[in-house]
């Protein structure tokens, strides 16, 4: 059970600031804990934690990009139109095209990286630039409205009636971010690439001699982030029933810290699905709380990083730091 609670020191730490924060969020205001602010929080965050896994494997293979929510941002144009071309698609079609185009973009990043042997925060720095130029200079900013019905038709997947007589929902999203999340669980833990990800992320030159494919870890890691990419830029077309070209821009860094916060260390070999998965929630909890306190939104971000840095001062500790009891039983 020590050993359990060990390797997941970062999980129940983050566990412990997200009671505690919501525990205070409901001091605060009676809306916090109802049932239709949690599903509408998980509605809201889904986008957001599809990002998240996806960028998760390219931290743990040691990597860092930047330029997924632009990537997002042009699959989600570049789809709309070629839907458009060939007269509306469906969801089958709509997801094919936007993963291929994800993925296309995400293998760009890894031949930059690969080839030229740049520093991936700076090939991606460099892409985020030239997606997003292009993005804005073909479509000058113009948004897309006219979307095919089964992409903005609101798929329902479970609703409840309240006492007062609103309704309550969980919506396609919700569905498609579990399925991404528990399709990165199983690619990072349970196949023999998952694992040489993680060893190829702590020692480079280690798993190049033990016989990895580093230039294939590259293009694996940044072609799943932009899958990843991809469906969760087709999803946000969904669920705001309007293609934007700058609507993602800046949701990066967002991500990138919640993965962070959620043990992913930014050296490699180092990062789980399910502490992602809290890092997204533990902001998205607090953002929340914070607009149903009537907080000013200019003050989201100051208090976001403050409690960013004190949950990753929590998840750096270790158990045995912060519960010495447990440290004196253990030589008992």
């Amino acid at each position: 059970m020590r050993k359990v609670v060990q390797s997941h020191a970062t999980e129940f730490a983050l566990l412990a600031v997200i009671a505690i924060i919501s525990l205070f969020l409901s001091l605060v205001t009676d809306r916090f804990f109802s049932l239709g602010n949690v599903f509408d929080l998980l509605n809201s965050s889904s986008v957001n934690i599809i990002f998240a896994v996806g960028l998760l494997v390219v931290l743990i293979a040691g990597g860092i990009d930047i330029s997924f929510a632009v990537a997002a941002s042009v699959v989600q144009y570049v789809t709309a139109v070629l839907l458009g071309w060939m007269g509306g698609g469906g969801w089958i079609s709509g997801l094919l095209i936007a993963g291929l185009i994800g993925i296309l973009l995400g293998a760009i990043n890894a031949f930059l990286i690969d080839r030229f042997r740049i520093i991936s925060i700076v090939a991606t720095i460099a892409t985020f630039n030239i997606y997003f130029g292009l993005l804005m200079f073909f479509t000058r900013g113009v948004s897309i409205y006219n979307l095919p019905d089964w992409l903005t038709a609101h798929v329902v997947l479970y609703e409840r009636e309240m006492a007062d007589g609103s309704w309550i929902e969980i919506t396609l999203p919700v569905l498609v971010m579990i399925i991404c999340v528990i399709a990165t669980w199983f690619f990072i833990t349970r196949t023999t690439t998952g694992r040489q990800l993680y060893a190829f992320g702590d020692n480079p030159e280690g798993a190049r001699r033990f016989g990895i494919n580093i230039t294939a870890m590259q293009f694996i890691a940044f072609g799943w982030l932009g899958l990843m990419a991809g469906i969760g830029g087709l999803i946000q077309a969904h669920y705001a029933q309007e293609v934007v070209p700058n609507a993602l821009y800046g949701r990066e860094l967002d991500v990138l810290a919640a993965v962070v916060l959620g043990g992913a260390r930014l050296g490699g070999g180092k990062g789980s699905v399910l502490g992602c998965v809290l890092g997204v929630l533990l902001i998205s909890i607090t953002q929340n709380g914070l607009n149903l306190a009537g907080v000013s939104p200019f003050a989201f971000k100051m208090i976001i990083g403050a409690i960013i840095l004190v949950a990753i001062t929590l998840s750096n500790t270790s158990l045995e730091k912060l519960l010495p009891f447990m440290r004196e039983g253990g030589r008992k």
